[in-house]
């Protein structure tokens, strides 16, 4: 992914093999919106959409537990420092539409706090639930 962020530009690359109808342009334009709100104003990002099977493996490889899941987060960069010059690898969410459902919005902002150091807990929270009330979500965690 590393070689393709352009100063100011968050790009997105959007996989969809979850074989079910994404809203790519909103999860794109959510993704955006997070990340700005976060201080970053230049980077990389991988979204994949995959159905249960894929993320019931990718859950079991990475976590030790045999099960679909909504979303996983595989960090990169982060907030770390770069060098001058290189661009930001923010790292790669796994949706699973058929977990999720209608309810995606979460789970993406979720997982992108996840790409940049959150852990869960009470801050975590309080901060899913801003940024989707901003960018005129639910805001329900």
């Amino acid at each position: 992914m590393r070689g393709r962020a352009r100063d100011g530009v968050i790009d997105v690359e959007i996989d969809n093999r979850s074989g079910e109808p994404v809203d790519e342009a909103g999860a794109v334009a959510l993704a955006r919106h997070v990340l700005a709100a976060e201080g970053l104003a230049a980077g990389e990002l991988g979204i994949a959409f995959v159905g249960p099977e894929e993320s019931r493996a990718l859950k079991a490889e990475h976590l030790g537990i045999d099960e679909a899941t909504d979303v996983l987060s595989f960090p990169i960069d982060g907030r770390e420092p770069l060098p001058e010059g290189e661009p930001r690898a923010l790292g790669d969410l796994v949706i699973c539409p058929q977990v999720v459902g209608d309810e995606w919005q979460w789970p993406l902002v979720h997982g992108l706090l996840h790409l940049l150091g959150y852990e869960h807990g009470e801050e975590m929270e309080a901060r899913e639930r801003e940024l989707l009330l901003d960018h005129g979500g639910e805001g329900s965690a």
